[in-house]
């Protein structure tokens, strides 16, 4: 039966890329991180120590240099993690302010945070049952809550930048990468479509059936190509839509085309970006079996090794590869959604191995959402 790259599986698969939040061009509006992530936490945790640290060197010649590392540390803990919880509690709504108005808010929440924790250490301090220890605490009201608020208020406002500073830079990247995946959208060649359009009317009266095929091959393909560019799916449609590309040429070029796929040992449900191995395929039908008089075979391995998966995409050197160097737009747009995707732990390796050219995928293994979880 023949595969279809269908709307509904269309559909399903853009909603599963929305569900994860992974890869989506648009990105999130609003540039504080989730604070609710235990890396927040951690990260949170360092920079009070940090901020502590330079406290502590700061008064070191006055009081002990470990005694004070241990009293700001404690201090600046509480106003952290509090500010923290409150952050991961009120970012929907704070989101909901946008850029301008959430970072004002921001501002005056984590002010009246450290304000609010440093009248409470005095108070604290006060009290008769930690009086042993009173030479801990600040004496004068005043000048402690003032000087923490203001040094607060210059920590959150750095930090602030730095996150949006990120953040800008993260949409910047999400941004090129699909204008990048339009880009390769619109490259479908226009040969390849007009020498498929020939084929399929040569075919009209001899094999009206292979017509009709070849005709829901095409849609096929052009739905899946003019979809959404940042949606992820899954290793098996994206295996269907190379095959169905395999498919047009193949009544093309006949018994020139080869295409030897050995991908039983791919998960099936591995998350991928779209359009990621029919653009390898396009480029070594192209190059290398295209100006060669009697064909070749393109090999497409695939294996998953532990959290790995990796895809080895083999072909030919054509008779005239020299004259058909493209720019390596497929590859450079592959290696970008990957690192978008995946991060370091993706690798895109391509070149001329003898009489072969030889591209190499590797990325994590990633299991897609199943159909039905919104």
């Amino acid at each position: 039966m023949r595969p279809v790259v269908g709307q509904a599986r269309s559909e399903t698969m853009r909603r599963q890329s929305l569900s994860d939040g992974t890869f989506r061009g648009d990105g999130d509006p609003f540039y504080l991180p989730n604070f609710c992530a235990s890396r927040a936490a951690v990260a949170i945790v360092v920079i009070v120590e940090l901020t502590a640290i330079v406290l502590s060197i700061a008064r070191s010649d006055t009081v002990s240099f470990w005694s004070e590392l241990a009293r700001s540390s404690l201090f600046l803990l509480w106003i952290g993690l509090v500010c923290a919880a409150l952050l991961c509690v009120l970012r929907p709504p704070l989101a909901r302010l946008g850029v301008r108005g959430g970072s004002t808010a921001v501002l005056a929440l984590l002010t009246a945070v450290v304000a609010g924790i440093s009248i409470g250490v005095f108070l604290l301090g006060r009290s008769e049952l930690l009086a042993p220890a009173a030479a801990l605490f600040p004496r004068r009201l005043g000048p402690f809550v003032v000087r923490n608020t203001l040094i607060g208020f210059v920590i959150a406002a750095v930090t602030l930048r730095y996150f949006y500073v990120t953040h800008q830079w993260r949409r910047n990247i999400e941004m090129r990468a699909a204008a990048r995946v339009h880009a390769l959208q619109a490259r479908i060649r226009p040969h390849f479509l007009f020498n498929s359009m020939n084929t399929i009317a040569a075919l009209t009266r001899s094999a009206p059936r292979q017509a009709e095929q070849a005709v829901q091959d095409l849609a096929d393909l052009f739905r899946a190509s003019l979809g959404d560019p940042n949606q992820t799916i899954t290793l098996a449609d994206e295996l269907e839509i190379a095959q169905t590309y395999q498919r047009i040429e193949q009544l093309r070029l006949g018994e020139r085309l080869r295409v030897d796929w050995e991908v039983a040992a791919l998960p099936a449900d591995a998350r991928v970006p779209g359009l990621l191995l029919q653009p390898l395929l396009e480029n070594a039908i192209y190059h290398g079996i295209e100006p060669r008089a009697a064909g070749g075979t393109v090999h497409i391995h695939g294996e998953r090794s532990g959290e790995l998966i990796s895809v080895v995409v083999r072909n030919p050197l054509g008779a005239l590869s020299g004259a058909r160097d493209g720019n390596h737009l497929a590859l450079e747009n592959i290696r970008e959604r990957l690192t978008l995707l995946y991060g370091a732990r993706a690798l895109v390796k391509a070149g001329s191995f003898g009489e072969e050219y030889i591209v190499t995928l590797r990325f994590p293994y990633i299991a897609a959402l199943a159909a039905g979880s919104d």
